[in-house]
């Protein structure tokens, strides 16, 4: 199992990039939570197999139609916690 922090830049406050994140993370079967940043980021955290990660983490590069998505960090987080859905959340 792999678990990442990731931040988004860009426009993706207002776009509904939050509710698609989680949509499409249960098509993937990843796990996390996702929020808005006061700075008008998006973070996430994303936990699962590589594959199912990996796949989220591309996702999150495009994200929904109305989204511009300008930079995508990615870190390797070292954590006991096990998530058991993927959720919004305020962080």
């Amino acid at each position: 199992m792999v678990t990442i922090s990731i931040r988004i830049s860009g426009k993706v406050q207002g776009v509904w990039y939050r509710a698609s994140a989680k949509d499409a993370a249960i098509n993937l079967g990843v796990k996390g939570k996702v929020w808005n940043e006061p700075n008008g980021d998006v973070g996430a955290i994303a936990q699962g197999s590589q594959e199912k990660v990996d796949a989220f983490m591309e996702w999150c590069k495009e994200g929904p139609p109305l989204a511009r998505v300008s930079e995508v960090k990615v870190e390797i987080v070292t954590s006991s916690e096990i998530y058991s859905s993927f959720e919004i959340s305020r962080k």
